[in-house]
């Protein structure tokens, strides 16, 4: 049970959520309204666009699929039965109801506060910028992600940014980047069955695709060398969560952030995992984000990544995930190396060098006739 069901805190509004639909809201555009609203608009209006500006994090840090509505029903379930008793799925869902409210330190407390009607109004602002993300991120990623393929492999045909039809198995870098691990592209027989779904060769959740992998190349010996580790990853985060152009850059480690707390906040959020689905999507020949791909069930992919982070085996199963979202850190945010000066290095610097400096000439003036 989380801190919350023990300090008896609940939303017990489950049965009335009405089903929500869907809205597209661009990064740009948020910000745009949001400082025209600070100028022009009433306090209501204001506070609506901030839920949604809120909102945008959801899809990305707290869960790709699962409603606000169900993280909230199930830490309610928890509070009202007190069930010692859990499935997976209902772990999964009370770990992000506990992310959200981390995410949004405010929800608990302002959701206790309304009236039912500003509630649920606060649940659809919040719903529409977090589905606004997603679609933004899923059309910059796009498009991104082709130009990435036809600069790094110069493919004879080139993928189109507009074209969604021309990608997945169709496209041979495409599909070599989406082949289950366990299978070789490279064999023609391999190429063909995937392409006519031939038996032994259906494409499901249940393998990881090629393009996870560090060098795009997996060890059927041990499939965990080098996974999650795949150049496209780290690219399209970087895309996502610092901007385009730094996605370019992806080689050595980062630019050298605060790597302390870009750390802590990477091991709460795991926000690339959401990157790693939707490459899969960009790879794809699927035109418009649906959670199934002719066999392919792209929740449950989502969840098996989540389970590699979140419920490592044993105990050098987590120490190699510890080692797996440090290195990721390294790449994204780059390595801090002031710890590792010396005493005598700090003093040899310029600012240090030129305290003494001053303090000698003011020494030498005071003893001078």
């Amino acid at each position: 049970m989380c801190k919350l069901c023990r300090d008896g805190k609940s939303l017990n509004w489950r049965r009335s959520w009405r089903p929500w639909s869907r809205a597209a809201q661009s990064s740009k555009g948020v910000a745009a309204i949001a400082r025209s609203i600070q100028l022009h608009c009433s306090p209501s209006v204001r506070q609506t666009i901030w839920y949604v500006a809120k909102g945008r994090a959801i899809r990305r840090v707290v869960a790709l699929f699962d409603s606000i509505e169900d993280l909230v029903a199930e830490n309610d379930r928890r509070y009202e039965i007190e069930d010692q008793e859990t499935t997976i799925e209902q772990d999964r869902l009370q770990i992000g109801y506990t992310t959200l409210t981390k995410t949004l330190p405010w929800f608990y407390k302002k959701g206790s506060e309304m009236e039912y009607e500003e509630y649920m109004h606060m649940l659809k602002m919040l719903r529409q910028g977090a589905d606004g993300a997603r679609g933004d991120d899923t059309s910059k990623l796009k498009t991104l992600v082709s130009e990435w393929i036809n600069r790094e492999f110069k493919p004879d045909f080139p993928v189109d940014q507009d074209d969604k039809h021309s990608r997945g198995f169709t496209h041979d870098v495409c599909g070599r980047l989406l082949c289950p691990a366990e299978l070789d592209w490279n064999n023609p027989e391999v190429r063909a069955g995937i392409r006519n779904r031939s038996d032994g060769y259906i494409v499901t959740d249940l393998s990881f695709p090629t393009y996870l992998y560090d060098k795009y190349t997996s060890n059927p010996d041990d499939l965990e060398e080098g996974l999650f580790k795949g150049k496209i990853l780290i690219q399209a985060y970087k895309a996502v969560f610092t901007s385009p152009s730094s996605a370019k850059d992806v080689e050595g480690d980062g630019d050298g952030a605060d790597v302390i707390s870009n750390n802590r906040r990477a091991k709460k959020s795991l926000s690339g995992i959401k990157v790693k689905k939707h490459v899969r999507f960009a790879l794809s020949s699927v035109t418009s984000w649906r959670s199934m791909d002719g066999d392919f069930d792209y929740q449950q992919f989502w969840q098996t990544i989540v389970d590699f982070f979140e419920r490592a085996p044993g105990r050098e199963a987590q120490r190699r995930v510890q080692q797996l979202l440090e290195w990721w850190t390294r790449k994204v945010f780059g390595r801090n190396r002031r710890g590792e000066l010396s005493d005598a290095m700090k003093a040899n610097m310029s600012v240090n060098a030129l305290v003494r400096q001053r303090a000698q000439r003011d020494d030498a003036a005071f003893d001078s006739p």
